[in-house]
């Protein structure tokens, strides 16, 4: 198997991975433990499981440290492309791994406020429920940010398979369209907040394209034959 297959199948398994623990955080952990308009319920459920709420939390920060090494992978399969396009890969996913840690402390706090500590007695519980709920509040609100490189890593990655010859074309397109519905997500958060709900539900199919196909592509079919081998044949 020749280096680039390789390498984009350690891309596409690792920006699996890094995506499977995300969703933990992102979905699973909120399904489970948040309560929207009930701060009491919040709290008392991340009281009565807290193993499973830090198992959350872990799964956040791995799920950052193989996005880092993702990056790394990518800019090997995709240097001989484009150095530049590749540079600015790798500098999104740093800022978005970045913002996502910021978010990872957000996640944790409500482990804090729960926990019982004896210098959190001059609040009542009444209040640290509240702070338990405005935690998550943050922590939501970091994580519409984190939308935006979300998507600015899509750009490049999305121009780089369209510019190399060793995956297919249109799945670039897809990539790419893929990283403007998360740019598109972000703008309409901050900006057009009526409409959000209508975004995220227009955005998700191109995402799911755009990182699903690059996903299994890279998975089942890696790369095709190198098209920089100049050894002869």
């Amino acid at each position: 198997m020749n280096s680039l297959k390789k390498n984009a199948r350690l891309a596409g398994m690792l920006y699996l991975l890094a995506s499977l623990l995300a969703v933990v955080a992102v979905v699973y952990i909120p399904s489970v433990f948040l309560v929207n308009g009930d701060a009491a319920a919040t709290a008392s459920r991340i009281a009565a499981s807290p193993g499973l709420y830090r198992f959350g939390v872990f799964a956040e920060l791995l799920s950052g440290a193989l996005n880092v090494c993702m990056a790394v992978v990518m800019y090997e399969l995709f240097k001989d492309v484009d150095r530049r396009q590749a540079r600015l890969l790798v500098g999104f996913v740093f800022g978005m791994v970045l913002i996502g840690a910021i978010g990872t402390v957000l996640l944790a706090g409500p482990l804090v406020l729960t926990g019982g500590a004896k210098y959190l007695s001059v609040f009542d519980k009444a209040q640290l429920d509240a702070l338990t709920q405005a935690v998550w509040g943050l922590r939501n609100r970091t994580l519409n940010a984190a939308t935006l490189y979300w998507g600015l890593w899509l750009l490049p990655l999305g121009t780089l398979v369209y510019k190399s010859r060793f995956l297919p074309r249109l799945l670039g397109v897809f990539v790419f369209i893929a990283g403007c519905a998360y740019v598109i997500d972000s703008f309409v958060y901050f900006f057009l907040p009526s409409f959000g709900n209508l975004a995220f539900q227009l955005s998700t199919l191109p995402q799911g394209l755009g990182e699903g196909g690059f996903i299994l592509y890279t998975l089942i079919k890696g790369a095709r034959d190198d098209p920089y081998d100049k050894s002869p044949g």
